[in-house]
């Protein structure tokens, strides 16, 4: 065990605890040269540069940590999250394509994909993507607006009703405005 890595890593701790953020990322560095390699303080330092909204330098530490450890779904994630906010919409779509290949279950890598597709104008892929972020997450209002909206644009008006049900049920003012951005006016009456 690197015990000078341990001893800086539970100083950034502390600060980020005390919401220090600055004297976190000083600790974390301080971990980061005692081990380079040490995924966990990867994550923290573009945990901590994300939290400042400092993107470049956030994604650039979650690209070392999938380095380190290219198999953890979360730090792919993260670094398609940070892509996505740093307006490199192919390479987040690569991103949350590996999170959601390591880890099926990661609804908000799903959403993510899907938002992504859908701003490119692929409503197929993004309705396919925002149906598993649905599947896992059923009370997930925004992904269910989403998918709906998809499916509206891929001329789909069976799966939008589909959608309009599943909303109606779980949230209806979602589900108001998903009948009004569709101009689904057929289910207004469904809202009274």
């Amino acid at each position: 065990m690197n015990f000078d890595r341990v001893r800086h890593a539970l100083r950034g701790a502390l600060f980020n605890f005390l919401r220090q953020p600055g004297r976190a990322l000083e600790a974390y560095h301080d971990s980061y040269r005692a081990d380079p390699r040490h995924a966990g303080t990867l994550r923290m330092l573009g945990w901590l540069e994300a939290q400042q909204k400092h993107w470049p330098e956030a994604e650039a530490w979650f690209e070392r940590a999938v380095e380190v450890e290219p198999d953890d779904a979360h730090a792919w994630f993260n670094l398609g999250y940070l892509r996505d906010q740093g307006g490199m919409d192919e390479a987040a779509v690569a991103a949350f394509l590996r999170a959601t290949e390591l880890n099926p279950n990661n609804d908000r890598a799903w959403y993510g994909l899907g938002m992504l597709h859908a701003r490119h104008g692929r409503h197929r892929d993004a309705a396919a993507a925002l149906a598993e972020a649905g599947r896992l997450q059923p009370m997930n209002g925004l992904a269910w607006y989403a998918l709906g909206m998809a499916w509206q644009h891929c001329n789909e008006p069976a799966k939008v009703a589909e959608v309009i049900e599943h909303t109606l049920a779980h949230d209806p003012q979602t589900a108001q405005r998903l009948i009004r951005d569709t101009g689904r006016s057929d289910y207004a009456h469904r809202l009274a």
